[in-house]
């Protein structure tokens, strides 16, 4: 028989599991209809929607669901209400319809997901770093001209090429007006890849290879997320909004005489008010989810390199970075998720 004493000390330890594995097995969500996340077409955003929906669904027993489509009519959805959630608003791309629905009071700021979106010209550290690097004086885009040997063009060798984005994206507009205005175009030639694949293709396989290659690239994506510990940004001229407005606001690449660095973006998460009143506790959770460029990056290397969609990015992010979301919820909210993991 086991001493009384001893009973009831088991009794007062087994009482808070007790109560935590019910407060697991009934979670009950805050509003009775499906959470509805925006779902804005690129991976990121897919990853971070997977994320906080298996957390909503595991941890506070919330349905969800997802209505895809492009930025500025999920966000008109989110100010009518059709959405409650989006993960990735990045307020320099949508300036003027996120000042008109936060006047409005259509929707909130839950604060920032990730505060360090890059943007930069790259080149490889084998190129530059070591006594033996072919380009170790290479550190500014101004001293680009002095190796541009070394990053010949094919179709062009007596200049160097530049890796822009493909024709189309904004990023290949900003950048050859930066060409223009650091005075690079007589010594590297502006080369647009066919498709955003193949931009990542050649950057991936030139790494692989130990090859030249200088390139334009932005984080949080696939392509950094496996390389870019292996790769250095090149300086620029420190961002500086009066510069880099007057390059924006000029249509013409050939008169842009003055350029800067990418603005470092912070991207926010943010809900429609009428959900965010009704929902405090959510509200609590998505104010509190907060990742970095190179956690997302990893989490969409994982889906390169396993063919894997989204959500097994996400199931995977909360099983090997406990640590981090773990932070974002009350504990028994991840103990529920990490049930759901488990089983």
């Amino acid at each position: 028989m086991r001493p009384l004493f001893n009973v009831l000390a088991g009794l007062a330890l087994a009482l808070p599991l007790t109560t935590m594995s019910a407060a697991a097995a009934e979670p009950t969500c805050e509003i009775d209809r499906p959470v509805v996340f925006a779902g804005l077409d690129w991976d990121s955003n897919a990853f971070h929607t997977a994320l906080a929906s298996y957390i909503l669904e595991k941890g506070y027993g919330c349905a969800t669901d997802v209505i895809p489509g492009s930025t500025i009519p999920l966000l008109n959805g989110m100010a009518r209400g059709d959405i409650d959630v989006t993960m990735e608003i990045w307020p320099d791309n949508v300036t003027e319809a996120l000042a008109k629905g936060t006047a409005a009071g259509q929707f909130q700021d839950l604060g920032i997901n990730f505060p360090d979106a890059t943007q930069a010209w790259f080149v490889p550290k084998y190129m530059v770093e070591g006594d033996d690097a072919p380009a170790k004086g290479l550190k500014k885009v101004s001293d680009l001209p002095k190796y541009k040997e070394l990053f010949a063009d094919p179709e062009e060798p007596g200049k160097g090429r530049f890796y822009n984005c493909i024709a189309g994206w904004g990023c290949e507009v900003i950048n050859t007006k930066k060409l223009n205005a650091y005075g690079l175009l007589d010594d590297f030639v502006n080369f647009r890849p066919g498709t955003g694949g193949a931009l990542a293709a050649v950057i991936e396989s030139s790494i692989k290879r130990k090859k030249p290659i200088v390139f334009y690239y932005w984080g949080p994506t696939w392509v950094l997320g496996k390389i870019g510990d292996e790769v250095v940004a090149l300086e620029e001229p420190a961002y500086d909004k009066e510069i880099w407005d007057k390059l924006s606001a000029e249509t013409d690449p050939t008169k842009v005489t003055e350029a800067t660095a990418y603005p470092l973006s912070k991207v926010h998460v943010y809900a429609n008010s009428d959900f965010a009143d009704k929902a405090p506790k959510l509200v609590e959770f998505l104010t509190a989810y907060e990742t970095t460029n190179a956690m997302v990056s990893r989490a969409l290397a994982y889906m390169q390199d396993t063919g894997g969609t989204a959500d097994d990015a996400a199931q995977d992010f909360l099983k090997n970075s406990r640590d981090v979301w773990t932070t974002w919820v009350p504990e028994e909210v991840a103990a529920r998720v990490m049930a759901g993991l488990e089983g």
